[in-house]
Order: C-alpha cells, then structure tokens, then sequence
C-alpha cells in the first residue's frame, strides 16, 4: 500500500514539474522579450534585468498559483509573502548572476544572451525546490 502513495507522490512530482517548466517557459519568454527590448530601447542593462525579472516573476506568481501548485491551500496573504521573499531572495541571485556572467564573458555577439540564460537557470532550480517545499506546500 505504502507503494501505491509513493507512486502518486512521484506522479504529483513529475506534474508539477512539468507544468512548472512549462509556465516558466512561458514566463522565461516574458522576462527575456522584455530584457530584450529595453536593451533595444538603450535601457541600463542591469536596469533592464531587474525590470524584466520583476515582470516575469510577477506573471510567474499568477500562473504557478493557478496552475502549477492547483493542490497547494492557499493561505492569502502569508503565501504571497512567501512568494515575494522568495522572489526578492531570487532577484539577487538572477541580477547578480547576470552581471556576473557579464563580467567573465568575453565580448560576443550573444554575451547578453548567454548571461541571461545562466542566470535564470540559476534562479529557475531555486525557485522550483522553494516553491514546491515552502511557499505552495
């Protein structure tokens, strides 16, 4: 018996995490297509980063809530602030890679590319494991 709630926790798991990928997917394209155009814009370009994280965490929030941790009680206010612990603890951690990454890149035509992609894997592991574990559990 203990088995058979083994597997659903597993199952459970793996459609989190799946559904998590793809709102962050979703929502990767959101932050870069607005990194992308402020950069464009000639926006500071750890400017740039940080509005562009908050726009795609903001839609991250949303969506995680309504589809990805659909099990998750929710506790109002004390989740939400959760969530912007979190993100705040991640923004950091993003920007901070960014620049980074920034730093010890050599100059090429997708530096800022490159940057954005590590950091937010960076971010994205983070946020999976404390969203799962802490914010919706």
């Amino acid at each position: 018996m203990a088995e058979v709630g083994n597997d659903i926790q597993r199952t459970g798991l793996v459609t989190q995490l799946i559904r998590f990928v793809l709102v962050g997917g979703f929502c990767a394209l959101v932050d870069f297509g607005v990194y992308s155009l402020l950069l464009q814009l000639g926006v500071w370009v750890h400017l740039a980063k940080a509005v562009s994280f908050v726009i795609g965490t903001t839609t991250a929030y949303f969506l995680n809530k309504r589809f990805t941790f659909t099990d998750a009680k929710s506790r109002g206010a004390g989740q939400a602030g959760s969530f912007a612990l979190l993100y705040t603890v991640t923004f950091f951690v993003n920007v901070g890679t960014n620049a980074l990454m920034l730093t010890l890149l050599p100059d090429f035509r997708f530096e800022h590319a490159v940057a954005w992609v590590i950091a937010q894997g960076l971010a994205t592991v983070i946020n999976f494991v404390l969203l799962r574990t802490v914010v919706f559990r």
